[in-house]
């Protein structure tokens, strides 16, 4: 692990290649904050420029790193963040109506948060973490983890080893843009939740009814809840 925070993301590829390359970006997948964007992109100009890397396992291993770690980061989530939140998060104002209505916001809208998430510096450590906490469904979260990572792989892969270093260009604003518009859309979430709470929370509760769930969140379970408990 020291050797990854110390040194630079030219000097692990050329140690390490296609390993330093899964490495890091399943690490900043769990939650680890490395830079995993910056070390695709040099490994996938480094491969454009010597040769000496096939783009495609370097795609390959960047997409299996985030995949790998979003995965080991949804099960710390589902298993650490699960148990923790409903026992200390009312002393930061979670209480079991809030936390289940994350429950019920990730349940619409979880798919979302995994997959554009993976192109979002901050959300790429988080996403997988709140996915298992909120107990979005394993299949479900599989789905977009698998999509978002693959995409963001080939993207940003492909990308680096057509423009070489320039990419770093675009990158960076891009990377700059959708930060900036993740926290826009994250700040008017905020104060649309907290405005609109209570009627979110009637409706959390009719969609999830009874206490807070530790079982997998789908669709159908969540109907099946409102049948069980009737009218």
């Amino acid at each position: 692990m020291s050797a990854l925070l110390s040194l630079d993301p030219a000097h692990l590829i050329a140690l390490y290649g296609y390993w330093a390359v899964a490495v890091v970006v399943g690490l900043e997948s769990m939650g680890i904050p490395l830079p995993g964007e910056t070390i695709l992109v040099a490994a996938a100009a480094y491969a454009g420029a010597t040769h000496n890397l096939d783009i495609a396992f370097v795609v390959l291993a960047a997409a299996g790193g985030a995949i790998v770690g979003d995965s080991i980061g949804f099960w710390i989530g589902r298993e650490i963040g699960l148990h923790l939140l409903p026992r200390y998060g009312y002393r930061i104002g979670l209480t079991e109506e809030r936390l289940k209505l994350g429950q019920y916001l990730f349940l619409r809208h979880g798919g979302k948060v995994v997959f554009f998430g993976r192109f979002v510096a901050i959300l790429r450590t988080m996403a997988a973490f709140l996915a298992g906490a909120n107990q979005m469904s394993w299949p479900r979260f599989l789905v977009f983890n698998a999509s978002g990572g693959i995409v963001w792989a080939t993207v940003f892969g492909v990308g680096a080893y057509t423009l070489g270093t320039s990419i770093d260009r675009f990158a960076g604003p891009i990377g700059v843009v959708l930060l900036v518009a993740a926290i826009v859309a994250g700040v008017a979430g905020f104060f649309f939740v907290r405005r609109q709470e209570q009627r979110l929370i009637a409706e959390a509760e009719r969609a999830l009814p009874g206490p807070l769930t530790r079982r997998p969140l789908t669709f159908r379970r969540a109907h099946e809840a409102r049948k069980a408990r009737g009218p």
